[in-house]
Order: structure tokens, then sequence, then C-alpha cells
């Protein structure tokens, strides 16, 4: 393992990745452009579609191409942390808001047994419960560790979750009229169970009082933190951010509650 200081000149370039990212840019392209006017020509498609998905593509790409990666990877857990909170709340929440609903109904109108697969993985248990799971799984110490030593493993973890955070995001802001999300009481009752879910691993990685993962445990200190002081920042900045983003959703919901009328809600 390479443990000399990150520089900003630690940005990921393996064709693996820069690939992936524009074949899925590239496959956005085609659905929005000859896809739309085929399948739904009158559609307009509004600008910010195209900014929301450019964004989630970006941050992506940030979180597991830029310096933070190998700073996370190497050296901090903390860091490590921020970039799964980016994979988690930022990334598929902002490819989620750019795909046009309208044509995502249109296609499928035709295809119930897709429609049906859709459905049951963004049900708001599976959907939550495959957030929760997947996001434990890998901070487990041995799967924790494997993701850090291979590349491929590595990249499972980080596809996996953005993968299950998209299906988490999608019941409570989802614009399908097809994949519909949630009422709002039944939203607020989601992210609340969400935030309860996860709970035990923040608490776990904040108060133990021993360095769960080797690698931090004998990597170079590039920073004034022991291991332990990383390890629980790490916690601590996972916790906050699962807090900050609740209440700003949960926020969101309840005004928008308020703005309907009570036979709506």
């Amino acid at each position: 393992m390479n443990n000399s200081p990150v520089t900003l000149s630690h940005w990921h370039t393996e064709p693996t990745l820069i690939g992936g990212i524009l074949f899925v840019a590239w496959l956005y392209a085609v659905i929005i452009g000859p896809c739309r006017t085929s399948i739904c020509p009158t559609l307009c498609l509004p600008a910010k579609r195209i900014v929301f998905f450019a964004l989630g593509i970006l941050t992506f790409y940030l979180a597991v191409g830029s310096p933070l990666d190998p700073l996370g990877e190497n050296f901090l857990f903390s860091a490590h942390m921020i970039q799964h909170n980016v994979l988690m709340y930022v990334s598929p929440l902002l490819v989620l808001l750019g795909l046009p609903p309208e044509l995502i109904d249109r296609f499928l109108e035709k295809r119930p047994a897709l429609e049906w697969i859709i459905k049951f993985l963004v049900h708001p248990i599976i959907a939550g419960l495959l957030f929760t799971v997947v996001f434990s799984f890998w901070h487990i110490g041995a799967f924790y560790e494997a993701a850090l030593r291979d590349k491929a493993i590595h990249m499972a973890e980080h596809l996996s979750m953005f993968f299950v955070s998209f299906l988490m995001w999608v019941p409570i802001c989802s614009e399908s009229k097809r994949i519909p999300q949630m009422r709002f009481g039944p939203q607020m009752l989601y992210v609340l169970g969400l935030m309860l879910g996860q709970t035990p691993i923040f608490a776990f990685l904040t108060f133990s009082e021993e360095v769960l993962y080797d690698t931090y445990f004998y990597a170079e200190r590039i920073m004034n933190l022991s291991p332990l002081e990383d390890q629980r920042a790490g916690g601590v900045l996972m916790k906050l951010a699962n807090m900050a983003v609740s209440l700003g959703v949960l926020s969101s919901i309840f005004y928008r509650w308020s703005k309907q009328q009570p036979s709506q809600a």
C-alpha cells in the first residue's frame, strides 16, 4: 500500500472509472435526446434536469476520483466517511432529480414486469432495509478492510452504496406517477426509521475504545489525530451528516404537507 502523503494531484483517471462515467453520461444524453423524441415527443425537458444529473455525476467522481479517495483509503477513516456521505446523500439524490419522470412513466407503460421489479425495490421497507443493511455490512471490519485492499471490492462497495441510496431516496423524492413517492405522513416515519437504523453503527464507531480497522491503526499520521480520535471523528461526521440530511428532509416534508389541504394529505 502506498503511504506517501496525498496531494491535489492524486486524481483517479483509470479507464474503468472514466469510461464508466462517460458511458452513463452518454446513456443519459441518448435517453433525453433520441429516446425522448421517439417515446414522448411532446415532452419539454427543463434545463434543471440536465443540471441535476450532471451535478450527480460530478459529485460521484469527486467522491471516488478526487484526492479524497486515496486520503480515506490509506490514511484517514474520517475522510472515508466524508466520501461515503457524498455517495449516500448527495450524488444519488441529484441523479434521481435529473431523471425526467414523464419519460420514465411512458417507458414503463408497456413494461409491467420491469415496473413491478422497480416498485418492489423502492418499497419503503425494502429500500430502507437494503440501505441500512448494505451500509452496515461495509463497515464490518473484515469487509471494510477487504474493500481497502482490493480495488474491485472497493468499487463494488461504492457502487452498492450508491445504488441502495438511490433506492432509498425514491419513496420521498420520486416525481413519477407510476413509481410515486409516499404520502407525507409515512414519509416522515420512513425518514425517522432510517435515522434509527443507522444509529447503532454510528454509536459503535464513535464510542468504541479500540481502533476497529488495522489500516488506520498502522497508517502514517498526516494529521494531529490518533487512530482512535480519527475513528471517532468519522463516526461523529457520519452522524452529523445523517442528522442534517434527515432534519432537512423532514422540514421539507412538513412544509409541503402544511401547504396541502387535509383531504389531499
